[in-house]
């Protein structure tokens, strides 16, 4: 595995770091909805079987008040087949887990606080793995697993269109761990630490939210899960209510714009941090960077 740089930065009493946890691909057509091939396959391109990179980057953030790790999000784990792993491109050759915690000195049992944006499997199917006696176990011994309540409702009794992203051995093990937190929506973890929620791709997604130094972090999840989805009617075909998930983009780049947000793009494969410009009612990009130049 190549060794890589780890991109942080301090803001207030808070230190931050990106923690790549793997890449993976999935279907273009799916993660840009109605939008033709032929507009967003100019700004990525598919391989032979129509699939996009994507990345799976968590936040960790540690705090110099409360002495608290937190992990937001963790991956896909290890638990996938042959079969899963072929179909998704699942790729460890560059970055994994714990790997990437290791770089920074950490191991899994030091996380404190596990934020969970939402249960899709590739949020959090490294909260668990398999044993060498194929038990499941759980990665984050000391950790506290914190998910919207309503989230956890959705996730236990799925609809049809999501079920194939809400795997039993993902959920069941966060769902009897007697270290689940079912916190309500626009929680607050501690001062300068809360979430927004956005219910378009999900059922009470979180988004966890740093403020501090006059600076504002989103961990923008499945909200933004790209730069390339900034502009409004780029949508996921994965989002259970698009026209949701249009209005609280609109709410969402709105204030992202006027208060200079640092956007961090969990599955963008190339960036990282974004900032938000509108001109004339649309959204674009203002400016790319690492989480190491806020």
């Amino acid at each position: 595995m190549t060794e890589k740089k780890i991109s942080s930065s301090k803001i207030g009493h808070f230190e931050l770091f990106t923690i790549e946890a793997g890449r993976f691909r999935l279907d273009g057509g799916a993660m840009f909805g109605v939008v033709p091939k032929t507009l967003w396959s100019r700004h990525i391109r598919p391989d032979k079987k129509n699939r996009i990179p994507m990345a799976m980057k968590c936040l960790l953030i540690k705090s110099e008040n409360t002495g608290k790790i937190y992990l937001v999000d963790n991956g896909s784990g290890t638990k996938f087949d042959e079969k899963m792993n072929r179909i998704y491109d699942i790729d460890y050759e560059e970055s994994d887990l714990i790997s990437s915690l290791d770089a920074i000195g950490l191991k899994p049992e030091h996380i404190t606080d596990l934020i969970l944006s939402h249960l899709h499997f590739d949020h959090c199917g490294g909260t668990t793995y398999y044993d060498e006696n194929q038990n499941l176990q759980h990665q984050f011994p000391n950790a506290n697993y914190h998910v919207n309540d309503r989230h956890l409702q959705s996730a236990l009794n799925p609809n049809a269109r999501e079920k194939a992203s809400f795997l039993t051995d993902n959920i069941i093990p966060i769902s009897n761990s007697d270290r689940l937190n079912k916190v309500p929506d626009q929680h607050e973890f501690e001062p300068g630490l809360t979430v927004i929620n956005a219910e378009g791709h999900t059922i009470g997604q979180q988004l966890p939210v740093v403020r501090a130094d006059g600076k504002t972090v989103v961990f923008a999840a499945d909200l933004i899960p790209t730069h390339i989805h900034v502009p409004l009617p780029w949508v996921m075909a994965y989002d259970m209510e698009p026209l949701k998930t249009l209005d609280e983009k609109a709410d969402f780049l709105k204030k992202a714009a006027e208060e200079n947000w640092y956007l961090f793009l969990e599955h963008d494969a190339e960036k990282e941090v974004i900032t938000i410009q509108s001109h004339n009612g649309k959204f674009s990009v203002n400016e790319t960077m690492s989480l190491s130049d806020i």
